[in-house]
């Protein structure tokens, strides 16, 4: 079977870099239309976004006329440098036509990237209902009450910092707990969102930690608009950055 143009630019980057798995994928209803007409907005839409998502971290596309158009979204985590997040969105855009293969909504959420497309004109619009998650770390901290009272006060100066327009809708952030314990925080939301809309979709996740996080040593909620998280290790990219996913264990609830 011949190669259709997407896959055959995408198996070039691929192989370069290797990802870890998704955090998850969402498989939205059908595509009604023919299966030829989501092939075809997609073997252009997916080679658009990821030669162009690494540039800035961030793209959209569209492609179609009407009722038959298809929106495409990717964003990568700001702290991640350009290579990775190329390897990060090409694996997301091989992948995620292979599970949700027909599916008129479709997204894949990565540790450092996601991608999201459909019929539906999502763009600029906050979506905290459809395939969240939430990660928690399955350890309590020492100090419970203590260690919350930092965490709620760092969460919410990064909230702000996120919203302030040089920063792209992206902030981090860190605060000793102890002599041995620094809690490292970050939020983000994509960068389609204006800052009202941003604000929103962290007061919503922010708004999750009190049923979901308390006393965790480390949490995060996912939207498919934002993300927010916090922990006792440096998470962010580096030179030493190690995948702590494979070291810690989590706990996770599909919202």
């Amino acid at each position: 079977m011949a190669m259709t143009g997407q896959l055959f630019f995408l198996a070039l980057i691929v192989p370069l870099v290797s990802c870890i798995d998704p955090l998850k994928t969402y498989c939205g209803s059908n595509f009604t239309g023919p299966t030829e007409l989501l092939q075809g907005s997609l073997d252009r839409i997916l080679p658009d976004v990821v030669t162009r998502t690494p540039i800035d971290g961030y793209a959209i596309s569209s492609y179609g006329n009407f009722n038959e158009t298809i929106y495409g979204l990717t964003n990568c985590r700001r702290d991640i440098p350009a290579d990775a997040c190329l390897a990060c969105i090409a694996e997301a855009a091989r992948i995620l036509p292979t599970v949700c293969p027909r599916s008129a909504d479709a997204r894949i959420w990565y540790d450092t990237c996601f991608l999201r497309y459909g019929t539906d004109e999502f763009i600029g619009s906050v979506d905290t209902v459809n395939g969240g998650l939430i990660l928690m770390n399955v350890l309590n901290a020492t100090d419970p009450e203590s260690f919350d009272k930092i965490v709620v006060e760092l969460m919410h100066t990064v909230w702000k910092s996120a919203l302030v327009s040089g920063n792209k809708r992206f902030a981090f952030g860190f605060k000793a707990f102890s002599p041995n314990v620094t809690i490292h925080s970050m939020v983000q939301c994509t960068r389609d969102l204006p800052a009202a809309a941003c604000n929103h979709c962290l007061a919503n996740a922010i708004g999750l930690f009190p049923n979901y996080c308390r006393f965790r040593q480390g949490c995060q909620v996912i939207y498919s608009s934002c993300a927010v998280r916090y922990e006792i290790y440096d998470f962010l990219f580096h030179e030493n950055y190690t995948n702590h996913y494979a070291i810690q264990s989590y706990k996770t609830v599909l919202l």
